[in-house]
């Protein structure tokens, strides 16, 4: 197959990574902090239907994905849904998926940060979230980039933790199988809401997507290491679910602003808190170090393109970051840090980057067999998936979620008619 647009010549990036490679850098974005926060407020809306909820969040996260490998493999390079929305629905949608993409992910980096807090130290959990944020931009601001290294250090740090949680809760006396109704009694609206915050945890295999520039033989990498990333996430994420609701119940799961911590201890094995604590932290420090980067470098991309003002495209002449975009972001993520909590943060976060996958599935849907298009249902299935669960979460992230989105589509139409003008 042949790929489109992906750059060449001096501009170009290497070609350095194979399937191994993109599934770690995908674990790395998906198992990371999410599953340490986002239990607790799905347990609260969900109850006993938590695990439905996961599972209905994985499949919307299936169709996400096949829908984004496909796109990927034929436009590799670096951009993601702002770029396939561009090449295949027209500039608006793209602009828009790029929009809904930086407000959701601006949301994951206060949850992140926020998560950082309630682990490290619960009783400043917004004083060491700013600080943690604060640090992190002064980070990336120098230059200095989580390595590939580093995020298989992560990786291998949270999963040791999480197989503690799990090891530890289901062989403790305490565990109760009862408590693991699967939902039968769940209100509908409830599981969707559930899925729409536990997609939170799955939204990290975009990551893959966007190194379409920088993986061998796209076509076949990207295809082959998303589905693989988001099955290895899944069934990390039910046993620890089924763990966690082993001993604490969906009741107490759903009150709890540090679930793991809170599992350990009800499993009686107090001494593993603080190793989780500090577990938590790392993971949700790495997440934030990504997410502050990608969400930068988008802000960068749109304002080549001008549709976020221009000064953001400045490169910094020492340190060659772009430190405008880095300091506004990182300054909105201190104000959001300080200011909302992680429950907020998630569902605000979910809202934004589901309605990004809708503009996937949505160019997903217009592809050829010749370009590989997916089965007609999984676009379908996913477009039905994102808005479902976008319009299921809670109401306030509804309204101020789709009153963000709107003010994009202003902000794009008032500057299409200032360009229009301009030029007449």
């Amino acid at each position: 197959m042949n790929t489109v647009g992906a750059p060449t010549g001096a501009g170009a990036m290497k070609r350095r990574l194979g399937v191994p490679d993109a599934v770690m850098i995908g674990l790395g974005s998906m198992i990371g902090a999410g599953i340490f926060a986002a239990l607790g407020p799905a347990a609260g809306a969900a109850g006993s239907g938590l695990l439905l909820a996961l599972a209905l969040a994985a499949v919307v996260a299936y169709c996400n994905a096949t829908s984004s490998a496909r796109l990927a493999a034929l436009y590799p390079q670096s951009g993601g849904t702002y770029v396939y929305g561009r090449e295949r629905l027209g500039d608006f949608w793209g602009y828009l998926a790029g929009w809904a993409f930086l407000v959701g992910k601006t949301a994951s980096c206060a949850a992140m940060a926020l998560t950082v807090g309630s682990y490290a130290w619960p009783g400043q959990a917004h004083a060491v979230a700013v600080a943690a944020v604060v640090a992190l931009t002064a980070v990336n601001y120098a230059g200095v980039q989580k390595s590939a290294l580093l995020t298989r250090v992560i990786v291998a740090v949270v999963l040791a933790v999480l197989a503690a949680v799990v090891v530890t809760a289901l062989t403790s006396a305490d565990a109760d199988a009862a408590r693991l109704d699967i939902g039968s009694h769940a209100p509908v609206g409830g599981v969707l809401q559930a899925a729409g915050l536990l997609f939170f945890a799955f939204a990290g295999y975009a990551r893959i997507a966007t190194l379409g520039e920088e993986v061998r033989d796209p076509a076949r990498t990207i295809p082959r290491a998303i589905p693989i990333a988001l099955g290895i996430a899944l069934v990390v994420y039910a046993f620890v679910a089924i763990a966690v609701l082993s001993v604490l119940g969906p009741e107490k799961l759903a009150d709890a602003a540090a679930p793991m911590s809170d599992a350990v201890r009800a499993a009686g094995a107090d001494w593993l808190v603080p190793v989780v604590r500090v577990g938590a932290a790392v993971a949700a420090l790495g997440s934030l170090l990504a997410l502050i980067l990608g969400v930068s470098r988008t802000t960068l991309a749109m304002a080549r393109d001008r549709h976020l003002p221009h000064t953001l495209a400045a490169i910094h002449p020492r340190f060659g970051v772009p430190h405008r975009a880095e300091l506004l972001v990182g300054t909105v993520v201190a104000v959001l840090a300080a200011t909302t909590d992680v429950r907020g943060a998630i569902g605000f976060s979910s809202f934004g980057v589901l309605a990004y996958y809708a503009v996937a599935n949505a160019s997903a849907r217009t592809l050829t067999p010749a370009e590989g298009r997916p089965n007609r249902l999984v676009p379908v299935l996913g477009m039905a998936g994102c808005a479902a669960l976008a319009f299921a979460l809670p109401v306030t992230t509804v309204i101020s979620g789709t009153a963000v989105l709107t003010l994009g589509a202003a902000i794009y139409g008032l500057r299409k008619r200032a360009t229009s003008s301009s030029s007449h």
